[in-house]
């Protein structure tokens, strides 16, 4: 017992200091942890712009920002990343735009280039591809503000601004293809009154094409005529486009304002984070939780009416003759905890199950409580995938308990099929992608050193602690069954139509896929058009409604089939509310052809191979929910009736 005892304190000993180490190293790597470390500036204090990749919704492959010849900065410096960020495609590197706090500037002078036949084509793809430029500030991202046409007074923000516009001119009907190259930035602050410090609350910009002029050679002192800070001319949009041609002469300007804001540091997100139709998202949640608690209610009551009825009927018998005219679930007692064919199998998807539930679950936890803001860019895909590596030792416990009761004696086995065959089917899918991204060029495409530290996460972490929890889950004591199994299987008899398995399985899935897919719908926007998703607590509703839907739903579907004498229940509680993965991913297809305006083909392999994997992990999840749902439900009603 004091081995034991001392064994698993070394065991959580060693987690902790894993889980410790990987956290410092996750903080040590972001070049800015928000929330925690607020920055004041003085009057006159500099302030650098930070740029970003450059997104398309219509591509949805990033590109490094000085992809194109944009003006450069002396040195270029990458900023240090996390893990996610390196997955999201974000490149964050300095830039030559720079600003002094409280100190407006008019018709700065970046740079100015001359466009070749390869450069203009360059900037003209982008235009058409409808990229746009994501900057920094402060840890900010820069945004366009728009007012709603529906409501005058509400503003929508556009992350980023578009790199340029398709347009023709009066009287022409040749399209042209004109560049953004004047920028308007607005730097809202909020001033401290006694300290006389500020500290930076929003980040907002007005882009346009304008057409420089100016006379004689430019230089270093060249006065523009289109805009001059000496003669207080702004540029205001009236003025003559700059055209994307070969040989065409760019100029790279900017404006900067400052303007005071009430709005306090700790809130200065909440715009950003504004759901543009929240009454539309908050009538949609809650009719989808009163749709899906009635019918919750009503299945629940009807399971207790009709078992409690059952239960008393077969504890009433009493003679032999009335025991050889019993019909119901209750005839296949002797059958009904008979090992399934591919037992290994069904233990490996569970265990995978559990380690994804686990890791859904602690992520939700932590997002509803704020520790994974949006402003912490790719902190939440860098928890979920240490939460997944850390959840390995639920995994495999579970995987290795289920094992041990189907009479399984190569408990290292089925471990090691726990810890190698998801993440070898997703890291195969995963390398497929990257290896199209690597071919497009894209700033998506994972570099070699953040493959190793997958695998690192994978082989280094997840596997040994799948190892770890199926040890301690074979020496646990058999899991006994309420019944004993009968020697010769049961002859199964001619089941009608409706509970044919494919059209159970199928029936079953509908209900979770209705209780989510109004969330998934904002999800599938915040992902594929770039839009920020916060609103975790409503995802916390939703998913624990996704678990009671696919628990009740098995349940009702599993005592239907026993009570048909069927009692092949083992795989068919997995892929009845699993199947509902299915319907996931022909919504997916639905909202790729009617949300999307992808044309490229390789984008449109990334979308649905993307969406394959997020489809598979569903149906992992919630195939285990059902399958314990109904592995409970099957213990509770056979140990509850008297078999002889």
């Amino acid at each position: 017992m004091a081995t034991e005892l001392l064994a698993g304190r070394q065991l959580w000993l060693w987690i902790c200091a894993w889980f410790v180490l990987l956290l410092h190293v996750h903080i040590g790597t972001c070049f800015y942890l928000p929330g925690v470390a607020p920055e004041d500036f003085h009057k006159g204090d500099l302030l650098r712009v930070k740029v970003n990749k450059l997104s398309s919704t219509k591509t949805q492959l990033p590109y490094s920002y000085y992809s194109l010849p944009y003006c450069r900065p002396d040195q270029i410096v990458d900023s240090a990343e996390n893990l996610g960020e390196v997955l999201r495609g974000d490149r964050i590197e300095n830039s030559p735009y720079t600003f002094k706090m409280r100190e407006p500037q008019m018709c700065n002078v970046v740079c100015r280039l001359t466009l070749n036949a390869t450069t203009a084509k360059e900037f003209k793809e982008k235009i058409d591809d409808e990229y746009r430029v994501n900057m920094i500030l402060d840890n900010l991202p820069l945004v366009v503000p728009l007012r709603r046409p529906d409501q005058e007074s509400s503003l929508v923000y556009l992350h980023g601004f578009l790199i340029g516009l398709k347009g023709q001119y009066a009287g022409n009907k040749d399209e042209k293809h004109f560049i953004h190259n004047h920028l308007t930035f607005v730097v809202k602050y909020h001033r401290d009154p006694v300290t006389e410090t500020s500290r930076i609350v929003g980040f907002e910009v007005k882009p346009f094409s304008v057409k420089h002029e100016y006379e004689g050679e430019f230089d270093e002192n060249t006065r523009l005529s289109t805009c001059d800070p000496h003669a207080r001319k702004i540029v205001s949009g009236s003025e003559p486009p700059q055209e994307v041609e070969d040989k065409k002469e760019i100029l790279f300007t900017y404006d900067v304002e400052f303007q005071e804001s009430d709005v306090k540091w700790a809130s200065r997100w909440d715009s950003y984070l504004l759901m543009a139709d929240d009454q539309i998202h908050w009538f949609s949640i809650i009719n989808s939780l009163m749709i899906v608690l009635f019918l919750s209610g009503m299945v629940a009551m009807i399971m207790l009416r009709t078992l409690y009825r059952d239960i008393s009927k077969y504890n009433q018998l009493e003679t032999q003759e009335e025991a050889q005219e019993e019909t119901g679930w209750k005839l296949v007692h002797g059958d009904v905890f008979r090992p399934p064919p591919n037992s290994d199998l069904l233990c490996v998807y569970v265990g995978t199950g559990v380690q994804f539930f686990g890791m859904i679950l602690v992520t939700m936890l932590f997002a509803a409580f704020g520790f994974l803001s949006p402003s912490n860019r790719g902190g939440l895909m860098t928890a979920m995938l240490l939460l997944w590596a850390l959840m390995g030792l639920s995994g495999g416990y579970s995987s290795a308990r289920l094992y041990k009761m189907f009479k399984g004696t190569e408990w290292k086995k089925i471990t090691l099929k726990t810890a190698v065959m998801f993440p070898a089917i997703a890291f195969g899918i995963f390398f497929v992608l990257n290896a199209l991204i690597w071919g497009q060029r894209s700033s998506g495409a994972v570099p070699f050193g953040t493959m190793f530290a997958l695998v690192f996460l994978w082989f280094g972490i997840s596997v040994p602690l799948v190892f770890v929890g199926g040890h301690i889950g074979f020496k646990k004591k058999v899991i006994e069954d309420p019944v004993k199994t009968s020697k010769i299987p049961r002859q199964i008899p001619e089941q009608p139509w409706y509970m044919n398995s494919v059209f159970s399985i199928l029936i079953g899935g509908i209900l979770p896929f209705g209780a989510v897919f109004i969330e998934l719908f904002f999800i599938l926007t915040s992902i594929w058009l770039h839009q920020f998703y916060y609103i975790f607590g409503f995802l916390f509703i939703v998913f624990i409604i996704l678990i009671v839907t696919c628990a009740e739903i098995t349940i009702v579907l599993c005592y239907f089939q026993l009570c048909s004498e069927d009692y092949n229940w083992w795989w068919r509680s997995y892929l009845t509310s699993g199947s509902s993965a299915l319907y996931l991913f022909l919504y997916a297809a639905f909202y790729f052809f009617t949300k999307l305006e992808i044309t490229k083909p390789v984008s449109g392999v990334l979308y649905f191979g993307y969406m394959l994997l997020l489809s598979y992990g569903f149906f992992v999840v919630t195939g285990t929910i059902g399958f314990y749902a109904c592995f409970l439900f099957t213990r509770l009603i056979y140990s509850s009736v008297k078999v002889d």
